[in-house]
């Protein structure tokens, strides 16, 4: 039993070594490339190239195709995986053919574990069902995550490009220095920065790349960053202004939202107060007079 098991962690720890080895090597090269050089163009299409999914997916392609998918599931799933920073068409074969294995995986655990023998069939569903909806709660968590990212990059930019514009600098060309400046301290906020100027580089107009981006990452602010910038471009107003107060009110919302969050800490803090640290202080204040009591009992009785 405890070989089995050896053997199943030591299969997963060289899987996970094997996934880790393919999916940031490339990366981590593409990072140190970006560091030592610094042009401009070629600079900006290297940080939107993400981890080629490729190897991967001619590992895992002989089970993308069991999971059935139509047009419109393809088409959300690519939408979420864009979200996530995924944007390769292989990802996607790489998400479904998950949907197979984690599933796979999990009942093999369970096997080799022999977890079955509580219950097989109660066992192997739970088994597959979460490992059906595993990829999804993943991707759901990337998402978060990535969005979390930009919210919290959106101010550093807007300084940055408010900097810029100052300097004289159009608004294209402090788009595309602002995603060099950032790749490193804030690389999911220059990954959407480089996409707009690229967009507008192939001849999209400014405000239809702005509208685009708030479409693509889902995040309030910088779809609010996106009508202000289409106002501003629409009604001839400073875009240098405009960006500076965007981006004060973005840091008086970010206080108020801490402040909102330490406000509800009493909350959250009366469940824990109440199920663990009262009885406790209960049974250290009270704990000593019940032993003299039940002594005290114990002598009347007899």
């Amino acid at each position: 039993m405890q070989l089995a098991i050896f053997a199943f962690l030591a299969a997963f720890v060289l899987m996970s070594s094997l996934g880790f080895l393919l999916f940031y090597r490339q990366t981590t090269l593409r990072r140190l490339s970006q560091v030592v050089s610094r042009a401009d163009d070629a600079s900006l299409l290297g940080s939107l190239a993400p981890p080629p999914g490729s190897r991967l997916e001619r590992l895992v392609k002989p089970f993308q195709k069991v999971v059935p998918r139509n047009s419109a599931d393809v088409s959300t799933v690519q939408k979420r995986l864009a979200r996530a920073g995924y944007r390769e068409p292989s990802y996607i074969n790489i998400f479904y053919s998950s949907k197979v294995l984690v599933p796979g995986a999990l009942c093999l655990f369970a096997t080799v574990t022999q977890l079955y023998a509580y219950s097989p069939l109660f066992v192997y569903a739970l088994a597959a069902g979460l490992g059906f909806l595993a990829p999804d709660f993943w991707l759901n968590h990337r998402i978060s995550a990535r969005q979390m990212q930009l919210r919290l990059g959106l101010p550093e930019a807007l300084d940055l490009m408010v900097i810029c514009v100052e300097a004289g600098l159009s608004v294209d060309k402090a788009t595309m220095r602002t995603a060099e400046e950032l790749r490193i301290s804030q690389p999911a906020i220059a990954d959407e920065l480089s996409l707009v100027y690229l967009e507008q580089r192939a001849g999209r107009p400014r405000a239809e790349a702005w509208k685009h981006v708030g479409e693509r990452t889902d995040v309030d602010t910088i779809r609010s960053l996106a009508s202000i910038l289409i106002q501003a471009d629409k009604f001839g107003t400073s875009v240098g202004k405009t960006l500076r107060t965007h981006s004060e009110a973005l840091r008086t919302r970010r206080r108020q939202d801490a402040e909102e969050k330490a406000a509800k800490t009493t909350v959250k803090l009366t469940f824990p107060l109440v199920l663990f640290i009262f009885p406790s202080l209960f049974v250290v204040t009270l704990g000593p007079s019940m032993i003299v009591m039940l002594e005290g009992f114990e002598k009347y009785l007899s």
